[in-house]
């Protein structure tokens, strides 16, 4: 319907021309009062026919675009939420965030571009093409040189127009980092006096974009006066000729109208080698994204309720492009629902144990089982199904209190939710908010303090009541008394679970049914905290400095 719309757009032009004609050679010259009454329906009936098409062709190629941006943000996202974890840690938040938003919408105004100028002013350029052929086709040929230049002058500028594009795609990936990274962190800024350094920052990024805008300007800017030269060049070939030939003033009139109304949609093929060349540049990263490959399901087991008996069999992993392997030959059996807890100096292999048992990394030797199933063999929804994590980095939404705890979940059930905050001390915090739990908690939960953001983590993870629970710090930001309250829920929480504990803190680690000690991503010592503390090996060491520290403080 759209190229309909536009089809009568370009044919309203060669009508126009013909139009002046008849006015020209029978309205002025030959005085027809009958043919004077027509020449003006004639120019009212083009003008409403072309407002039409006009209108259409506006209205309908919005309402194809705007779909198209549509669908190409949803397949991106989707795609975004299915990349590995490997590549956010490739890969900078802003440029993510760049693709997402600003590429995309560079291959819309591509397509929008090449749309319109490919078609409606392609249309335009033949019919008005085929109306100068009708009334000479000698001068015609001598008009139409002026094509295979203007496609000469474009194709010179191509490969720059590219090469700057894809540059300046770079830089403003680096611009919305810095962006992203100066809302994020606006306390540390202000805290260590950095607004000079973060202004020199954004200032470096803002001038490379207006250096890379003005060359591009330059590359194509630079089409539109040599065409306009060879077309003013042609013209007065044209004139010249036309003097010489048989052509009436209507006629004469009619050709050159029609060739100067070449002049807008040639100028529009031209410019439009700009917006190609950002949208190509922008179009290589969205579809890069959109082709990345996901994380790897190859499971078709879909579990029930799992026992949660975990079992790491000779275990070893390197991170991609690291020189040391973060975890070698781990064999350790976590037995369902008992509580394991890691421990060990930073870099033993703590997080790298939960990135495998959360398969958010598959390990390049050996196997991770669940109640005798390997994880290969299980569908990656239905192995996350068993797990919930608390982690020391909360990551809440900007949504309801409601919400984040009952993450995840198509419908909440509010009796459940109460539950979970309740068991999650959280009830003190709900009554004082102003929506109770339909209360919008802010950015990453910001208008909660740093131990009720841990709680309301732990509220979703009770809530979740998954069968494998995984506490990566758990209790690092709450205070003494916050600590000993979601302790208690922890412990209830805990009960009849298998349950994996990172803490540095050993204290809270005592009454863990084995405690796994890791160094240098190897088993050097495992046991109950009684035995560990009578071997006198790390773990000793570790508890009595821990200890003498508390003591200190004290």
């Amino acid at each position: 319907m759209s190229m309909l719309a536009m089809a009568l757009t370009a044919a309203t032009q060669p009508l126009l021309g013909k139009a002046v004609e008849l006015l020209i050679d029978q309205g002025f010259t030959q005085k027809v009062p009958f043919s004077l009454w027509l020449i003006p329906a004639v120019l009212i009936s083009i003008f409403v026919l072309r407002g039409i098409g006009t209108f259409a062709t506006a209205y309908l190629n919005n309402w194809v675009i705007s779909r198209v941006l549509n669908d190409m943000r949803a397949h991106v996202f989707e795609r975004l939420l299915r990349l590995p974890v490997a590549r956010f840690h490739e890969e900078s938040t802003g440029r993510i965030i760049n693709t997402v938003v600003g590429d995309v919408r560079q291959v819309v105004d591509m397509i929008t571009s090449v749309f319109v100028a490919s078609i409606r002013d392609s249309l335009v350029v033949v019919g008005l093409i085929a109306g100068l052929l009708y009334l000479n086709w000698k001068l015609t040929l001598v008009a139409v040189v002026i094509l295979p230049l203007t496609a000469a002058i474009v194709r010179t500028t191509t490969g720059r127009l590219r090469r700057l594009n894809r540059d300046n795609q770079r830089v403003t990936a680096e611009m919305t980092q810095v962006v992203e990274e100066a809302a994020r962190g606006h306390q540390v800024i202000r805290v260590f006096a950095g607004e000079a350094y973060e202004r020199r920052r954004f200032h470096q990024r803002s001038e490379a974009l207006r250096g890379f805008s003005q060359r591009m300007t330059v590359a194509f800017a630079a089409t539109a006066p040599v065409t306009q030269i060879a077309t003013a060049v042609a013209l007065s070939v044209v004139i010249v000729l036309a003097v010489q030939s048989q052509m009436s003033a209507g006629e004469f009139t009619n050709f050159v109208t029609m060739m100067l109304m070449l002049l807008t949609p040639m100028k529009a093929l031209a410019e439009v080698n700009g917006p190609i060349q950002r949208g190509i540049a922008a179009a290589e990263s969205v579809f890069e994204m959109i082709d990345a490959p996901v994380e790897e399901d190859t499971g078709t087991r879909v579990l029930g309720r799992a026992r949660g008996h975990l079992r790491f069999e000779g275990v070893s992993f390197r991170y991609p492009g690291a020189h040391n392997p973060a975890l070698t030959n781990i064999t350790l059996d976590v037995p369902a629902g008992k509580t394991v807890a890691l421990v060990g100096i930073s870099g033993g292999g703590k997080s790298t144990f939960v990135n495998l048992a959360t398969r958010f990394y598959d390990p390049e030797a050996g196997r991770i089982v669940l109640d005798g199933v390997p994880y290969p063999e299980i569908a990656l929804a239905s192995l996350r199904e068993q797990l919930a994590m608390v982690s020391q980095n909360v990551v809440l939404f900007d949504d309801t209190l409601a919400a984040n705890v009952a993450y995840g979940a198509r419908e909440v059930d509010e009796a459940r939710l109460m539950a979970a905050i309740r068991a999650a001390h959280l009830a003190d915090v709900v009554d004082k908010l102003p929506e109770g739990v339909h209360t919008m908690i802010g950015e990453n939960g910001m208008r909660l303090s740093g131990g009720q953001r841990q709680r309301v983590a732990i509220a979703r993870a009770i809530y979740k009541d998954a069968p494998i629970l995984i506490l990566d710090e758990a209790t690092s930001a709450l205070d003494n008394e916050s600590e000993r309250a979601v302790q208690a829920a922890l412990d209830t929480l805990m009960a009849g679970r298998t349950t994996i504990v990172i803490a540095h803190r050993l204290s809270t680690i005592e009454r863990a049914d084995r405690i796994v000690v890791l160094e240098h991503g190897r088993v050097v010592e495992q046991g109950t905290h009684d035995e560990l503390l009578a071997a006198g090996g790390m773990y000793a060491n570790l508890y009595r400095l821990q200890f003498a520290d508390t003591v200190a403080e004290k």
